[in-house]
């Protein structure tokens, strides 16, 4: 690949919501030093939390329990209401919300004063949750003559040819009748436009680099294919890539 410049781009967005300033500063030096982790937002309550939540787009909220206003128990149903719900962990000096945490389906539930290695394991936790949610979406697909169900936490770049869409995905290449269109409205907080004809997997984007005719393109984890880059989509894939919103 002539020009290759690789960058990691499988990080983690980290929302961090505590009314407690010297808390928040600690939680986010911790967070600094965790790799595949970046911090995108802090919040004192969460009058604001859901517009963050939509302008931010979290994998996961760092969430105090006891605050003013809405404690973190409400805020967590709150967030579960959201059309992309991101994943909870508590992060709180009372033990005894744990049940009620948990419940919730929180990911984790951290007690303060948080040890960096428990706040590492907390988000590979969250890592392997957003990874076994993506595999239980699955696309219908056409596989020669046979129809298979491809999960798509395998899915890599979805490409349209003529009527058709290719799905490039770990096992191979299939087709879908959905247009480019429908699967960005459908599945468009897992996969990004990088060209008119091509969408590519946002957690596997690996690389942008400029092949031997001149053209932009992007590298992905775990397929051969490497769409080309159209000049109105390169800010955002260069945005995506430096894990910026």
């Amino acid at each position: 690949m002539a020009g290759a410049v690789l960058v990691v781009s499988s990080r983690l967005r980290v929302l961090l919501v505590d009314d407690e300033a010297p808390a928040r500063d600690r939680l986010a030096r911790l967070l600094a030093e965790c790799d595949g982790a970046e911090l995108v937002g802090q919040a004192e309550d969460g009058k604001d939390l859901a517009e963050l939540c939509s302008t931010r787009a979290p994998d996961l909220v760092l969430l105090d329990v006891e605050m003013p206003g809405a404690d973190g128990l409400e805020l967590a149903g709150v967030l579960k209401t959201l059309p992309r719900s991101p994943e909870v962990v508590f992060v709180t000096a009372f033990e005894n919300y744990a049940v009620d945490a948990f419940d919730l389906r929180a990911a984790d539930y951290l007690v303060k004063p948080v040890r960096q290695e428990r706040l590492a394991a907390a988000l590979d936790r969250v890592r392997d949750r957003i990874g076994r949610s993506a595999d239980d979406a699955v696309l219908v697909a056409r596989l020669g003559e046979r129809v298979t169900r491809i999960s798509l936490g395998e899915i890599r770049v979805l490409s349209a040819e003529d009527k058709y869409v290719s799905v490039h995905y770990l096992g191979g290449i299939a087709l879908v009748e959905d247009s480019l269109v429908q699967l960005e409205a459908r599945y468009g907080d897992r996969f990004l436009r990088v060209h008119r004809n091509a969408l590519v997997a946002r957690r596997h984007l690996r690389s942008l680099f400029r092949d031997a005719e001149g053209a932009e393109r992007v590298e992905v984890d775990g397929v051969d294919c490497c769409p080309e880059v159209s000049r109105r989509n390169l800010p955002e894939v260069r945005r995506t890539l430096k894990g910026q919103p």
